[in-house]
């Protein structure tokens, strides 16, 4: 039951971004050329789902098990830490130069693109090389 319901979140958030144009790089730059012509519908975008996640995440952050009956996993760190700063300068980097973030390229994947291919896999790479060093860094 836990990949069912995984597997249904995937797939409204996979056509939430779809409906929103989030998976247009073009849409995201927009949104990111401030001296430019600005569009500022990602804003909204995000805005609206902060707005739809605030009751939800506030309910979620008081209770010990989930619907399906699993343990609660909320996050817990609250500090700002040198990894999480540049993780998210990376992160935004990689977003301004692509167009895309993880979430819409993953949508995309079967759309046929190589670009979007070579985006997932660099991410992937990344991911990997990122869990390699942690782990050399733990011993």
């Amino acid at each position: 039951m836990r990949w069912v319901m995984a597997f249904i979140c995937g797939v409204v958030f996979g056509l939430g971004l779809l409906l929103a144009g989030m998976v247009n790089p073009a849409k995201v730059i927009g949104f990111l050329d401030l001296a430019g012509s600005w569009d500022p519908s990602l804003g909204l975008v995000m805005v609206g789902a902060i707005g739809v996640a605030l009751l939800p995440m506030q309910w979620s952050s008081k209770q010990t098990r989930s619907m399906l009956g699993l343990p609660m996993q909320m996050p817990r760190m609250r500090a700002l830490d040198r990894q999480l700063v540049v993780g998210s300068l990376v992160f935004g980097v990689g977003w301004g130069i692509a167009g895309i973030c993880p979430g819409p390229a993953l949508a995309l994947v079967l759309s046929g693109h190589w670009q979007i291919l070579v985006f997932v896999l660099a991410m992937l790479v990344g991911m990997a090389l990122f869990s390699l060093l942690e782990s050399w860094r733990a011993r």
